[in-house]
């Protein structure tokens, strides 16, 4: 009971009962009130202009007292309708249903019943119903046998009907039901190998639009979870890659000094303690990352002229640009807004990307940065004739420890760049490169102008 497509089928066999019961019912009484009416409508056939005679009379009268003489006449044929004799009751009803003529004189005084007024002849004058005409058969509360075997044949006829009906539509509800269950179940199973490591799951985005698109979110979602894993791993293996370097460096040197090899001198110490330098370095950059990716990193944003973030940047890395001899050049606009930024995080990115510059451009080359202003954005640029970055290594410089192929001797932690990333998006803007071998990079990102 507490697997969905049973109860589906419940609630289709429930629905189907209560469906197929209600027409029946309906039917029933409805053959059974339009064969009573062919039966009072057939005694009237041979009544003629009766009905006519009577509308006469009462225009002429202006109500039925004395009606009595219309029904005389017809008796006696000397009327224009000639009325079926026999033990049959014919009776006249105002428009209000009262009978006020019973030729057998059983219902005289009484109402007609709504139902009763559908079955009989109405008469018009004016414009109006002014009266109702009913025959009434001998027996007319208990039909003749063979009225009685004829009308049991169309119920059983409606009842089997109802019955191959329902039965047909239980078994369509019972295999909708598996239909609409079975999506839900292959999501179940590949759910659960999933929980149990299997990521390589899908499941097949087809069936209704709801279900197809169940069906692609929770593909989309496996891909994400796989990825994420992949991400995982890679950030343990390249941390510990990157770990594992100055840790040896100082492993090794110290124990050198313990063996005897070097000696305890200043010049040892130093490059232990750059090692050591390296290590800060690289889980900074590490927490830092982390409380970026996470939405923790707090901002103190306020209006800063973009000018001054790029001069700020500019003038801590002249002095790396004057010793290897590459040119660092500003192209700004005098008429730029503020931008609503936290100064010293956008500072450690144009650092950042000015560090990376210059670390990749030859002796004689040039940096360039702008800033443009774009719409309600403000994009800064960072451009460079260094070596340039192939193609295939484009998508993942803001990746974690990607260094595209560059040797260790280019120094840095491989995480600049993703943090660059990070601290742009918290402030609502995005980053960008482009490049191309031999020919230079430039990296491209956009800040939000400060409100007024």
């Amino acid at each position: 009971m507490s697997k969905l497509w049973v109860r589906l089928t419940l609630a289709f066999v429930l629905v189907t009962l209560v469906g197929v019961s209600t027409v029946a019912l309906l039917a029933n009484r409805s053959a059974s009130s339009q064969f009573r009416r062919y039966l009072s409508r057939r005694e009237t056939t041979d009544w003629g202009d009766l009905t006519d005679d009577l509308a006469s009379y009462y225009e002429q009268q202006g109500s039925w007292d004395g009606v009595e003489v219309v029904f005389e006449d017809s008796q006696r044929g000397q009327g224009r309708g000639q009325m079926r004799q026999g033990g049959q009751s014919t009776l006249l009803a105002d428009g209000q249903g009262l009978v006020v003529y019973d030729s057998q004189g059983r219902y005289a005084g009484e109402t007609l019943d709504r139902s009763e007024q559908e079955l009989a002849v109405p008469i018009q004058a004016g414009g109006q119903t002014v009266g109702f005409l009913l025959a009434v058969p001998p027996g007319w509360e208990q039909l003749q046998p063979q009225e009685q075997s004829f009308l049991d044949q169309v119920n059983r006829a409606l009842l089997l009907a109802g019955a191959l009906a329902g039965a047909l539509s239980i078994l369509l509800g019972l295999g909708l039901s598996r239909g609409l269950a079975a999506p839900l179940a292959r999501l179940t199973s590949a759910a659960r190998r999933i929980a149990g490591g299997d990521l390589g799951q899908r499941v097949p985005e087809t069936g209704s639009t709801e279900v197809a698109a169940l069906g692609q979110a929770f593909n989309q979602m496996a891909a994400d979870l796989e990825k994420a894993e992949e991400l995982r791993r890679n950030l343990v293996a390249d941390l510990a890659h990157e770990l594992r370097t100055p840790l040896s460096v100082i492993q090794g040197n110290l124990r050198a000094i313990l063996d005897g090899v070097y000696p305890l001198e200043q010049a040892e110490i130093a490059t232990l303690y750059d090692e050591t330098l390296l290590l800060n370095r690289l889980v900074d950059d590490l927490r830092e990352l982390a409380l970026a990716e996470a939405g923790q990193l707090r901002l103190e944003r306020r209006p800063v002229a973009p000018a001054d973030l790029v001069s700020r940047a500019m003038e801590s890395a002249r002095v790396q640009a004057a010793a290897k001899g590459i040119a660092l050049q500003a192209d700004l606009p005098e008429d730029l807004p503020l931008v609503d930024v936290d100064p010293q995080r956008i500072g450690q990115v144009l650092g950042n990307l000015l560090n990376n510059a210059l670390v990749h451009t030859p002796s004689g080359g040039e940096i360039i940065v702008t800033a443009r202003l774009r719409e309600s954005e403000v994009e800064f640029g960072v451009r460079d004739t260094g070596e340039g970055i192939a193609s295939e290594d484009l998508p993942y410089v803001f990746e974690r420890f990607y260094r595209a192929g560059r040797a260790r001797a280019t120094g840095g932690t491989g995480l600049g760049l993703a943090i660059a990333k990070q601290l742009v998006e918290a402030h609502g803007g995005r980053i960008e490169v482009e490049s191309e071998i031999g020919r230079g990079t430039q990296f491209t990102f956009t800040l939000p102008v400060a409100e007024d």
